[in-house]
């Protein structure tokens, strides 16, 4: 008491007062958290309408497909408008020409590239943007885990999503719009008789070129976006950099894109392998556990390069460390449960997240039919009572086009030789074979930026890593 006494004999009372507050009930520091989009950051993209490839300079317009994350804000939501152009349109070499003309093709596609220069978010601001842009992907699958159990784990997160959607913040919020099937919704995807009307046009020998509606396209930024800064409480922040094991429930996932592309061709075991999780984690009470762009790596377990005789490649990763953009490290064990392709590549993903090409069972019935035709076109004619060396017209045709489309289709029709139309019948039916049967199989390729979903399962404590909060 007598150090009280001889302190107030000095300060003022209300000077005083002010201290004993301070020192009693100490302030809450707000942290200052910066929202910055770092360079190589994919925006993905969806042509809003169909465009003709003949010239540079076409100007192209689309949507965003899939909501931005800056730390734990959403910063380019899903529906952003995304402007751009073609910027060339290569030359057919000679050597490819001539491959087109041998298979009937007398307008081979020319390749293309194209950019992405300016982001329209919803409130009218018109960002600048320095992109590099991947070959467009006309139709994007979504593959998950064949078991049944992550199906149903799947559907269940997604009512949880909803659920929590209407009960908690905006992120929440935008998580749930975030899917990709909201997002494709809204660009108007052409119908079926287009898709049908495109398949005959692409049998003709001469066609124009196009990209059509909803092609996807990912623009890397070459420059970093900063969307200013905001602030956090520590006890909003107190979860990150912590054990995974506590924080997160068992089985959790978390959405990330590959950093570089991996293939069973090039692959091998122990090939590392690292991805960048493009939505923010958060625990049951809604704290932040995993902001955005934190990096989960690991490596292959499995690689088997296609071979011949049509065996296709095979390849399986797992994911080991989660390395926070703090520096935090810690060891967790990760399968893929889902990713987004391209139809085209005919790609699995089996019970255990393993990815494999299979090959359509359409093959035997394509392969069969192309031999049939061929044996018809050269079947003696008198075995049916017709004159030898006439074949009758549907024969001519199928046999035409089994060997060159419709260009063959219509020569073989016109012609009146046998021979010919056998030919033609024979070159289809090896081609066939040897397509479908005898040439090399394909290789797994997840190319860079591929969407995807990762399972966590085991959570061990974190190693080689401080907080740097």
């Amino acid at each position: 008491m007598s150090f009280f006494r001889s302190v107030r004999s000095v300060l003022p009372a209300g000077l005083l007062l002010l201290c004993l507050s301070t020192v009693v009930r100490p302030q809450t520091t707000l942290q200052q958290i910066q929202l910055a989009v770092p360079r190589d950051t994919p925006i993905r993209i969806a042509l809003s309408s169909r465009v003709r490839i003949w010239r540079e300079g076409i100007p192209l317009t689309g949507k965003v497909t899939e909501t931005v994350y800056a730390f734990d804000q959403p910063v380019i939501p899903v529906g952003s408008e995304v402007r751009g152009h073609v910027t060339r349109v290569a030359p057919v070499s000679k050597m490819r020409r001539a491959m087109a003309l041998a298979d009937a093709d007398f307008s081979p596609a020319r390749a293309y590239t194209v950019m992405f220069d300016t982001l329209i978010l919803s409130d009218g601001r018109h960002i600048p943007l320095v992109t590099t842009v991947a070959p467009g992907t006309e139709e994007v699958v979504h593959l998950v885990s064949g078991s049944e159990h992550a199906a149903a784990k799947a559907k269940e997160k997604e009512k949880e999503k909803k659920s929590a959607a209407a009960q908690f913040a905006n992120r929440e919020k935008q998580e749930v719009k975030d899917k990709y099937h909201q997002a494709v919704a809204q660009i108007k995807l052409p119908g079926r008789m287009h898709r049908v009307k495109q398949f005959l046009l692409a049998q003709l020998p001469y066609r124009r070129q196009y990209l059509e509606t909803g092609t996807r396209f990912d623009a890397d930024l070459v420059e970093p976006l900063d969307f200013g800064s905001t602030t956090r409480l520590p006890e909003q922040l107190n979860s990150m950099g912590t054990n995974l094991g506590t924080e997160l429930a068992p089985a959790s996932t978390v959405n990330a894109r590959l950093s570089g592309e991996i293939s069973s061709a090039t692959a091998h075991r122990g090939t590392p392998i690292e991805a960048v999780i493009t939505v923010p984690v958060f625990n049951a009470q809604h704290q932040l556990v995993l902001a955005a762009n934190s990096r989960i790596s690991g490596e292959v377990t499995h690689a088997k390069p296609a071979g011949k005789l049509h065996h296709n490649g095979e390849l399986r990763v797992v994911f080991e460390r989660v390395v926070t953009p703090e520096g935090v490290t810690q060891t967790v064990r990760g399968n893929l449960e889902g990713v987004q392709v391209d139809r085209a590549a005919n790609l699995n993903l089996d019970d255990e997240g393993g990815a494999r090409v299979s090959d359509s069972k359409s093959r035997y019935l394509s392969t069969g039919l192309a031999i049939g035709i061929a044996f018809a076109a050269a079947r003696p004619e008198s075995d049916s009572g017709a004159p030898d060396g006439v074949v009758d017209p549907a024969t001519k045709t199928a046999a035409g086009g089994s060997g060159f489309k419709l260009v063959g289709a219509v020569v073989s029709l016109a012609a009146r030789s046998k021979v010919f139309s056998s030919v033609l019948g024979v070159y289809g039916a090896s081609m066939s074979v040897y397509t479908h049967f005898l040439s090399r199989g394909r290789d797994v390729v997840l190319p860079k930026d591929t969407a995807l979903e990762i399972v966590l399962g085991d959570h061990h404590r974190a190693v080689g890593g401080t907080a740097g909060r």
